[in-house]
């Protein structure tokens, strides 16, 4: 994907905030997403994100879709600027004993009791059937690139994971969690062939 100039990310960024726009009766509005549904290792993570509606700020995106230097910068500025901001942490027992969909949900619902302030209006990346406290939600397909809000969430929620595993890996370097999130890369399924799995690992997936 070719690199945008300034004056296209500025672009990018007005389309962004879309959805924020439609939802400008509520005064705060919050973005939730979630990372870690697909490794073979440690938590998934959901983080909601209130932001101010004049927040002056570029590059945010689909964590996936941002380089690992930007997400940490992005993630200061955000957690610095956010109105609020909330983080539900589900471990790998807990997605083995109630599935990584109910999982999921059941974190992005931690994540938005976490808030310090109460938001009017819920956007959430493609999800539905989600307990989110009684506040009224919109489920976006591909919401965390089309909604300022949700990106957002997905680059806290990224940053967040990313740190843990890197502290695993610490306790575990033979599976090299700080290079693959828990993810199979191969020097994974390779240290998983040789040595079994660790405590952070999943039963199922």
């Amino acid at each position: 994907m070719p690199r945008l100039t300034l004056e296209q990310e500025i672009e990018r960024m007005k389309l962004m905030w879309q959805f924020e726009h439609e939802y400008s009766d509520y005064e705060y509005i919050c973005g939730i997403d979630e990372v870690g549904r697909g490794p073979f290792a440690g938590p998934v993570i959901a983080c909601a994100v209130i932001l101010p509606k004049d927040l002056d700020i570029l590059y945010v995106n689909d964590s996936k879709k941002v380089s690992e230097k930007k997400r940490e910068l992005l993630y200061e500025q955000i957690t610095k600027e956010a109105i609020a901001y909330g983080v539900g942490i589900i471990n790998q027992n807990e997605i083995d004993e109630i599935n990584i969909l109910n999982a999921t949900k059941k974190g992005l619902t931690i994540a938005i009791k976490e808030l310090q302030v109460k938001p009017d209006r819920i956007l959430v990346d493609a999800l539905k059937n989600i307990d989110t406290c009684n506040i009224p939600y919109t489920s976006i397909i591909k919401g965390d690139a089309k909604s300022i809000t949700i990106a957002a969430a997905s680059v806290v929620a990224k940053v967040t994971r990313d740190r843990l595993m890197v502290e695993y890996d610490k306790i575990y370097p033979e599976y090299n969690f700080k290079s693959n999130k828990g993810y199979g890369s191969a020097v994974h399924i390779a240290a998983l062939k040789k040595y079994g799995k660790t405590p952070i690992h999943r039963n199922s997936f």
